[in-house]
């Protein structure tokens, strides 16, 4: 009589057998000792990539992690501003002493929070308007804005001070305040009178208005609401000098007189754009 022992090999005598079916269901991911996993799947990979001590895996995981994790910030930074990008990097001194080259500076969507003594039809506040009401930004009377000289998309966009508004066919050389004006009369300026309604804007240390520079020449007509991108809002000295690195204008500024401008050039990280000089 033949015993149960003759017969074929039950499962446990298999070391093979140790993997259980479950194991098999999963696509082969099975443990070494508890310490390696086993196995090609999706999940698997992740999990090596997530556990690995190798020293270019773990480059890799701090360098998306922190990717990550400016990209949050970005999204979020411009959730509350309504502008893309949230933060510009200043690199001229056309601007100061409000704004110094490698500063970072936050901007919000002009239509937000529109303060009341606004020019109508905008959310900005003039230097003339924020004289008469209090209203001040930077240190000065007035909004600072962004805008596309004459609303061209490839232009490099400037950041300066709204300092009068202007309507459609006016002189507003009369308006002026002849100390920032290169002219004698209306005549003797391009854009008077004035070819559209809009801001009349200049840099806090510019001698000109941007419509009445450099001997009658201008950088732009008086900027339409349509042209700007918004208002800035708040400065971070010195953190905008990592953009500037990679735009290529961490450079020593000429000292004669500039505009303080907004490049087109690539992000460093997300949200922020780099400002370059006129």
């Amino acid at each position: 009589m033949s015993s149960s022992r003759d017969g074929p090999s039950s499962d446990e005598d298999d070391p093979d057998s140790s993997r259980t079916s479950s194991d098999l269901r999963s696509g082969g991911a099975a443990t070494d000792g508890g310490e390696r996993e086993q196995g090609s799947g999706p999940l698997a990979l992740v999990r090596r990539f997530r556990r690995s001590d190798n020293e270019v895996v773990v480059f890799v995981r701090e360098m998306l992690s922190s990717a990550g994790i400016v990209l949050a910030i970005g999204l979020l930074l411009f959730a509350v501003s309504g502008v893309w990008p949230p933060m510009v990097a200043i690199e001229s001194g056309s601007m100061e002493p409000q704004m110094q080259k490698g500063d970072l500076v936050f901007i919000m969507d002009e239509g937000r929070l529109v303060p009341d003594a606004a020019q109508a039809g905008t959310g900005i506040v003039t230097y003339k308007a924020g004289q008469q009401s209090g209203y001040k930004s930077f240190n000065s009377y007035g909004d600072v804005i962004i805008y596309k000289p004459d609303g061209r998309d490839y232009e490099t966009p400037i950041i300066h001070r709204a300092r009068f508004w202007v309507e459609e066919g006016e002189n507003w050389y009369d308006e002026a305040d002849k100390r920032y004006i290169d002219a004698e009369n209306c005549q003797q300026l391009t854009n008077c009178p004035a070819p559209n309604a809009g801001f009349i804007t200049k840099g806090d240390a510019n001698s000109f208005y941007d419509q009445a520079a450099w001997g009658g020449s201008a950088l732009s007509d008086p900027v339409k609401p349509s042209w700007v991108r918004g208002t800035a809002e708040v400065r971070i000295p010195w953190l905008g000098w990592v953009r500037l690195q990679f735009s290529g204008a961490a450079y020593v500024a000429p000292t004669s007189v500039s505009t303080t401008s907004l490049s087109t050039t690539p992000l460093v990280a997300p949200g922020v754009a780099a400002v370059s000089t006129a």
